[in-house]
């Protein structure tokens, strides 16, 4: 497995017939990525190109892999795939190695090619929402998107963030790609959370509604907020910063973006229709509510 940057395995830019996509994971069913890659090859013209969700574990992706064709041109891949995709790449990005992660593989010419779309996904969100340059930040579960957050925040120009969880041992990988980044890691534990909100950004990466319990301090806090939760939305840890008159970015933007990134890797084109992919997605995301 050799580093190598993302755009030197890029897929073949033209409408060939039959190219064919998918998103892996486990569960998988309720992934709004097909919406989203389907509008956007509708919108690039892309007529030939399909999209699916195929349910995958980690014992199943190997072989998988191994049955693709030629006409596969890329996968996305979600958990519990993002760890064991690093070791059946032939090539993985730099960003990926450190990020210790692949949510995207880009077929081409028989080899398979790594890289990490969800720091790109928050970078984006956040700059699109005015909060591309937080002056301090925190950050709520130690899991892989919250390692892809502390990168993101490094990408921002943080020098320093604090990571809230309940466990301090179980946060030691997602630390350790904050430093790989040159971000000072602090560890403290989310039931001492209130004496940590003196910043500017709470990221939240817990799943569901496993943030409710830190909603009124967060909200009382006056810090903005990115809650990786995009469905059901708003949670309730989002609605009480919005009463509050917060910020706030939801999950869907990172979701959006990210896909529009492996869009453009898997195609070969920078022309991607985000406008178009967000209408799609939010229409899934109301029609689903």
């Amino acid at each position: 497995m050799a580093a190598e940057e993302p755009g030197e395995l890029m897929a073949d830019g033209g409408d060939g017939a039959g190219r064919r996509a998918a998103v892996l994971g486990s569960p998988i069913e309720h992934s709004l990525s097909p919406v989203l890659h389907r509008a956007a090859y509708a919108a690039m013209g892309l007529d030939a190109w399909s999209y699916d969700a195929i349910e995958c574990g980690e014992d199943d992706l190997a072989g998988l892999l191994d049955g693709l064709d030629a006409r596969w041109a890329g996968l996305s891949l979600t958990m519990p795939l993002k760890r064991v995709a690093l070791k059946l790449a032939d090539s993985v990005s730099d960003l990926a190695v450190k990020v210790g992660g692949a949510n995207t593989l880009v077929l081409r010419d028989g080899r398979r090619h790594g890289d990490n779309t969800d720091v790109y996904g928050i970078v984006t969100a956040l700059g699109e929402a005015g909060l591309g340059a937080p002056g301090s930040a925190l950050v709520l579960g130690g899991g892989a998107t919250a390692g892809s957050a502390l990168a993101a925040l490094a990408g921002l120009g943080l020098e320093e963030a604090v990571l809230a969880v309940r466990t301090p041992g179980r946060a030691a990988e997602a630390a350790a790609v904050g430093e790989r980044f040159g971000l000072a890691v602090r560890v403290v534990t989310l039931d001492r959370l209130a004496e940590h909100l003196t910043t500017e950004l709470v990221v939240s990466t817990l799943p569901g509604r496993a943030a409710d319990a830190f909603a009124e301090p967060v909200a009382a806090s006056g810090a903005a907020l990115f809650d990786v939760v995009y469905a059901p939305w708003p949670t309730a840890l989002a609605s009480a910063v919005a009463r509050a008159g917060g910020t706030v970015v939801g999950g869907f933007g990172m979701l959006l973006h990210q896909a529009a990134r492996q869009v453009t890797l898997m195609t070969g084109r920078e022309d991607v229709p985000v406008e178009a992919m967000r209408a799609a997605g939010e229409a899934e995301l109301a029609r689903r509510a």
